[in-house]
Formats: C-alpha cells, sequence, structure tokens
C-alpha cells in the first residue's frame, strides 16, 4: 500500500499529552556483562544500531535514571527509557485498524480508543496507531498535521478523543482545549480510601533525572486536577476526575502526588499493595491489571462550525468493570465478616 505523507508538528499540551516517542524496557539478566549499545540492539531490533549510539551520546538513553556510555556494561535489571529524536516530515502508512467511531459529521470525529492502542506513530511504533487507522478511514486526513488528532491518550488509557477534519477546524479545536472550554470527564480507581473530593493545584515538569516521568514541580507548567468520589471500597476509591488545565500525566502524577496513586500505573504507582485479608478473586484482579486504571468517559463541547453542544460518552472496559466488580465484592464480603 502506498505511503501517505503527513506533516508532524507540536501537538496541543493536554493532560494525555505523553510523549509517545519514548521507549521503555528492563534489561534482561542474561544481558549482563554485555556493552549498553549492544544490550539496546537486541531489546530494541527495529531500531539501527546506528541510530542507538547517536542517542546514547547526544543523551537521550537513561540506564536507572542515568546516561551511560557506550562501553559501559549492563548487569541485567536495569530499567532502560529512550527519547528519540521526533519524527521529521515522513510518509505514514494507511493502514485497515477497527475504529469505535462514537460521533461523526463532516468537521469532526470522535473516537472511543482502546487500551492498547498508540494514538501517533514514534520510533518503535511506526505503524499500528491510531493515526494509521484514521488516515485509511479517511485519506484527507493526511493532509493534516497529525491527521487532525489534537490531544492524546496514552497508549494505556481508554476512551474518547476528537479528531479534526480540517484545518480550520483543528485550529478551533486547539483554541477550545486551550480556552479549557472542552469538558473532559475521566473514571480512575485509585489505592486508598479518600474521604472527600477536592482540587490539586501544583504545576507539572518533566523529572529531571527520567525523561519518561513527569513530577510536581516549582518550574512546572500550571496544573489543576479537580475530583470527586464515585465509589469508596474497602481500600480503594474510585473517582470521576475533571481538568481545569491539560499536562502530561496529569491526572497520574497529581493523585500519586496527592498520596492516592492509580491502581495499576505502572510509572507512579509504586509497587503493588494488597489489602489485608483480600479475597481471592480481588487478589487475583490486583496482580494481573498492568495498566493505568484510567478511563476518559466524556466529552463536551461547542461545535466548532455549527455552535451546538456536541456531548459524548464511552462505556466503561471490561479490565476496569471487572476491577470495580471486584473491589465490590470484597467491600461486601470482608465488611460483613468485620460487623
Amino acid at each position: 500500500m502506498k505511503p501517505i505523507p503527513v506533516e508532524v508538528d507540536n501537538i496541543d499540551d493536554t493532560e494525555e499529552d505523553n510523549d509517545e516517542r519514548i521507549l521503555h524496557a528492563v534489561v534482561a539478566d542474561d544481558f549482563a556483562g554485555k556493552r549498553v549499545d549492544q544490550a539496546l540492539a537486541i531489546i530494541f531490533a527495529d531500531i539501527s544500531r546506528s541510530s542507538l549510539q547517536q542517542w546514547i551520546r547526544d543523551g537521550r538513553v537513561m540506564l536507572d535514571g542515568q546516561v551511560p556510555r557506550q562501553r559501559d556494561r549492563v548487569t541485567g535489571g536495569e530499567v532502560v527509557s529512550i527519547e528519540p529524536p521526533a519524527p521529521e516530515l515522513r510518509d505514514w502508512v494507511a493502514q485497515d485498524i477497527a475504529l469505535d467511531i462514537v460521533f461523526q459529521d463532516e468537521h469532526i470525529l470522535i473516537i472511543n480508543k482502546p487500551v492498547g492502542l498508540v494514538v501517533h506513530p514514534g520510533a518503535g511504533n511506526a505503524q499500528g496507531t491510531l493515526l494509521n487507522g484514521l488516515i485509511y478511514f479517511d485519506a484527507d486526513l493526511a493532509t493534516l498535521p497529525r491527521g487532525g488528532i489534537v490531544h492524546r491518550l496514552d497508549k494505556d488509557t481508554s476512551g474518547l478523543l476528537v479528531i479534526a477534519r480540517s484545518e480550520a477546524v483543528r485550529q478551533r479545536l486547539i483554541q477550545a482545549l486551550q480556552d479549557h472550554s472542552v469538558q473532559r470527564t475521566y473514571i480512575a480507581i485509585v489505592l486508598g480510601t479518600m474521604i472527600s473530593g477536592g482540587t490539586i493545584d501544583t504545576p507539572i515538569g518533566r523529572h529531571n533525572r527520567d525523561r519518561k516521568r513527569m513530577t510536581v514541580s516549582e518550574t512546572g507548567k500550571p496544573a489543576i486536577t479537580h475530583y470527586r468520589v464515585a465509589e469508596r471500597y474497602r481500600a480503594h476509591t474510585q473517582i470521576q476526575v475533571s481538568l481545569e488545565t491539560g499536562r502530561t500525566h496529569q491526572i497520574r502524577v497529581h493523585m500519586s502526588h496527592n498520596g492516592f496513586p492509580l491502581v495499576g500505573d505502572p510509572v507512579y504507582g509504586g509497587r503493588l499493595r494488597l489489602p489485608a485479608n483480600a479475597t481471592p478473586e480481588l487478589t487475583e484482579v490486583l496482580r494481573s491489571f498492568n495498566r493505568q486504571a484510567l478511563h476518559a468517559s466524556k466529552l463536551a463541547f461547542e461545535h466548532p462550525v455549527s455552535g451546538e453542544t456536541v456531548q459524548c460518552s464511552a462505556p466503561m472496559p471490561e479490565d476496569i468493570l471487572g476491577l470495580i466488580a471486584a473491589l465490590q465484592d470484597d467491600t461486601q464480603q470482608r465488611g460483613m465478616q468485620e460487623q
């Protein structure tokens, strides 16, 4: 299939504007003794060794939070993160990828993104992304920067995304996001029992040692998150979150900073913590839940052309529904035993 050229520019700075170009892995124990560049060439086999060596020299590779040299040796178990340079103008391939279209007209699309789908191509994810599917669905989207995508969700966050189908509409949607006139509502499951909702108003910036992480920082950008309790469990809470600002990983960083990390969050969640005397069912679900329990459930905004209100919702995915069911059952069973 003939590749379709897509221009790449800076995407709007929204909460899920995660730099999906960042790659990360754990060095296998049997790589012990290998040079860093040799180990990375095996781990990231789809990237040329010369590129990896250049990225090491450029300081784009982190090994356990430190910048290594090519000749350094790995011992096994190290956490690797790589920040490749931003992709230049190139050809993206249109691919027949199933899209769950919640709303569409000649001006916009609203997609319910599943868990595991990367939004935009990058190093290590040249194909199989939402953008590849979008330009297959509508070849005209290839004429727009990032295929009309104006905000993103992390690979392992599910839920609603809006896509522009013309440059004029794209600019209006970006402005609406910057003006905070797009209402985005999320459902999250966090560790710990919250007493009440509240607001977190602390700036967020890039971590000074680990490029794939964000952190609360006095030098970061303003970030405001509103949350309220939707349902309490024995040792967890389901919350509804809305954003006043949009920063990379905002919900995940703010909730972790507030002492209530998202269940399953591989970056900000810390080690697995099981409630005392958890039911076997809940123990199994928590042990196997290996992505952040976060779902973009609702979108509401003024249509950029008609001016009418657009409201869409997406049902929670099966894995979060299963987690909630296990939490409810654990709360009921153990609560009855404690009475």
